[in-house]
């Protein structure tokens, strides 16, 4: 495990664990276009919006109680670290160029959550809403991305992820979101998308020389970013690839863009 406490900064975290999915009816024709729109923005398909849909509809199996999550518990701190940390980074590099950086939200929840973007569930995974500034995160998500996506895993490849959805709040703070969303394609998603894998290794890069990483431990992260590429994720789920439909790109993509991002440390490297 990475020696995290090396890091004294920490981000804003709302944990939101305990109170379980989030009280409500189901989703007005706006709601949905938004829904939609903002998924297939997030490299998402419709199978995401009706994964979401049925989990709507669909009575929670499980309950968590709000005491279970009483206090700080290790995993908060975790995030909180990692946010912090990436906060750090982007604070500076703004700074350097006469800007003023407005740090996200964290938001920690099981199942479903309310979010500015809609409905927040486990099934779309972890994601940035642009509506609200506020990364939205099921930690449970990343036994999915070992146990179907054959991820290493590992405390580094969660915080690549949750690095690379602050990526999109830089994103989001710098107009680049917007102008992708006017573009509307393929294509454009693909470079948001690995921009902010190059941001994520900028993050991993600006934290290395604290002695954060253990050996070996930033393949987690390159290992991670291989695993949610659009070919291995096809792959898996329909054995075969379809590149015309990619919109986050290839594993060989994600992983070098991590990489020139983490080895150069410079955030001009990262326009893709």
């Amino acid at each position: 495990m990475a020696l995290w406490d090396k890091i004294s900064s920490r981000g804003h975290v709302q944990d939101r664990r305990g109170f379980g999915p989030a009280a409500g009816g189901g989703i007005g024709i706006a709601g949905l276009a938004l829904i939609v729109g903002f998924t297939l923005l997030s490299g998402g398909d419709l199978g995401d919006v009706l994964n979401q849909l049925q989990y709507v509809e669909t009575p929670s199996q499980q309950s968590y109680s709000a005491a279970d999550f009483e206090g700080a518990d290790s995993y908060e701190v975790f995030a909180s670290t990692v946010l912090g940390s990436a906060n750090d980074l982007w604070s500076g590099i703004f700074a350097g160029n006469n800007r003023t950086y407005t740090p996200p939200t964290l938001v920690l929840f099981r199942e479903a959550t309310a979010s500015g973007c809609g409905r927040a569930t486990a099934a779309v995974g972890p994601h940035y809403c642009p509506l609200d500034n506020t990364i939205y995160l099921d930690e449970t998500f990343f036994e999915e991305l070992t146990t179907r996506l054959g991820a290493r895993g590992g405390d580094v490849a969660q915080a690549y992820v949750i690095a690379h959805e602050v990526g999109h709040h830089v994103q989001n703070e710098l107009g680049v979101s917007d102008a992708v969303a006017r573009d509307g394609s393929n294509e454009a998603s693909i470079r948001l998308e690995l921009q902010a894998d190059c941001y994520a290794g900028l993050w991993a890069h600006s934290i290395k020389d604290l002695g954060v990483f253990e050996p070996g431990e930033i393949e987690e992260a390159i290992d991670a970013a291989a695993a949610v590429g659009d070919d291995r994720i096809q792959e898996k789920a329909q054995g075969r690839v379809t590149p015309e439909t990619w919109t986050h790109g290839s594993s060989e993509e994600r992983v070098l863009w991590f990489k020139r991002g983490y080895e150069t440390g410079s955030v001009e490297q990262c326009t893709t």
